[in-house]
């Protein structure tokens, strides 16, 4: 067990929607200032070290990036979009203490296989809202995949295989995006049907704690597969919902609309106290 920072234990996981990579320098996001809010006004403590969980790395086992000499690369995983973007760096250090507790809590509960990945940096999914988050980039960060070709339920084991990061002091993050259909972003104002409906049904079960119908989502959700042709984005919450704790209280703390049917809603799960 590692030890917490100053004996801190953390109440509560995030589930962050990341959107476009334009988030990274576009002032007139309103998910920018939100992120750039989060020290201040969402989660004042200061963590022992951060795991995010983001829908860009994808694996065909749980894999950690174990990062021992030095900054986590930053890694530039988007095309054709401004010059300025490919210049951001975020050089927070790397995790490897954390990594090897991550793979010691899966492989307990019953993940057989855990890789480690010594060269990975951290992909736009977490170095783009931990750099609004954490400007200082002076956290320890880990990085856990997904597995794309598994079930919600499987990540939500996940999380709940973590949740003992808690009381160590470490701050889970799942990175995505609550609608992710690429191929129906339009550059307009009006938010498409489908988009709303989804992410209304997304926030009125996470906050009845109906944690169950959202891992079963593809069943009981309405629009599930237009919203996301892929999971990678949508598993990230499943990992913060389940390190959340099946008694834990979701909470939206943040909601905005991008490109017409990206929905960058975010959540908070806290135990009760």
């Amino acid at each position: 067990m590692m030890k917490a920072m100053n004996g801190m234990k953390i109440q509560d996981t995030f589930y962050i929607s990341h959107g476009s990579p334009t988030l990274s320098i576009d002032e007139s996001m309103p998910a920018r200032h939100f992120l750039q809010s989060f020290q201040r006004k969402v989660y004042p403590p200061r963590p022992s070290s951060i795991l995010i969980i983001s829908g860009h790395w994808e694996t065909s086992y749980p894999t950690v990036n174990v990062i021992s000499d030095g900054p986590n690369d930053t890694i530039y995983d988007f095309y054709n979009f401004p010059k300025s973007m490919y210049q951001l760096k975020y050089p927070a250090p790397g995790a490897p203490k954390l990594a090897k507790r991550v793979k010691e809590l899966l492989m307990s509960s019953g993940f057989k296989r855990v890789d480690e990945d010594k060269k990975r940096g951290l992909d736009h999914g977490a170095w783009v809202p931990l750099m609004l988050m954490y400007p200082e980039a002076d956290i320890p960060v880990c990085q856990l995949s997904v597995q794309t070709d598994k079930d919600a339920a499987y990540h939500y084991n996940m999380g709940k295989a973590l949740a003992p990061l808690k009381d160590e002091g470490v701050l889970i993050v799942g990175s995505g995006a609550t609608t992710h259909n690429l191929k129906m972003l339009r550059n307009t104002t009006s938010v498409q049907p489908w988009a709303q409906e989804f992410d209304s049904w997304l926030k009125e079960a996470l906050i009845d704690g109906r944690y169950e119908d959202v891992n079963s989502y593809k069943e009981k959700a309405p629009h599930a597969t237009v919203a996301h042709p892929s999971p990678d984005h949508f598993y990230p919450l499943h990992v913060a919902m389940g390190a959340g704790g099946a008694n834990s209280k979701a909470q939206l703390i943040h909601h905005s609309w991008g490109l017409s049917s990206l929905s960058y809603a975010s959540y908070k799960f806290t135990i009760p106290a």
